[in-house]
């Protein structure tokens, strides 16, 4: 029998590329919270809609475990279980946010077709994990992180919404 070698850990260009754009996000949000002055209204949230009480904390909990995965090493048994734990995070976020209509009351937005692609997106990835295409499955969650929570992310911070009123209104 012979031994698997281990995943060495590896910090590519990528990576430090990532974790640069995060910080510089981070830090936007924070000079943003700076300047507006006070901390998060979380009575905001406990009084929205069921649907929006699902989706913030899954899509928290999406972002922080696909940035944990993004910039973690690839291969081992936690990034297995991490990678589990975001596909049903992501997964909780498309699907919560067919039932938040706000944007445009009582329809579907343009935003939706983000949630829509991640339902198509996600399974891909893991399809293409199991059938040993490394690098599709890489770009197919990379993909969905960005297209899925950083940018959706960003528009939820636009002035009048619940994030923007949380955080910074």
């Amino acid at each position: 029998m012979t031994a698997q070698p281990l995943p060495t850990p590896t910090f590519p260009a990528r990576r430090l590329i990532l974790l640069a754009g995060l910080a510089i996000g981070a830090a936007a949000v924070f000079a943003a919270m700076a300047r507006f002055g006070h901390a998060p209204e979380w009575g905001l949230l406990a009084r929205q809609p069921l649907a929006v009480r699902i989706h913030v904390p899954a899509a928290l909990a999406a972002l922080l475990i696909g940035t944990v995965q993004l910039v973690g090493v690839k291969g081992t048994g936690v990034h297995r279980v991490l990678g589990w734990s975001w596909v049903i995070a992501m997964l909780t976020v498309a699907a919560s946010s067919f039932f938040i209509r706000q944007i445009n009351p009582g329809a579907f937005s343009w935003i939706h077709l983000l949630s829509g692609w991640t339902f198509i997106a996600v399974p891909m990835a893991v399809v293409a994990i199991r059938r040993g295409r490394v690098k599709g499955h890489a770009r197919g969650m990379a993909g969905a992180f960005v297209g899925g929570l950083v940018i959706a992310g960003a528009f939820a911070f636009t002035p009048g919404r619940l994030m923007w009123e949380m955080f910074l209104g």
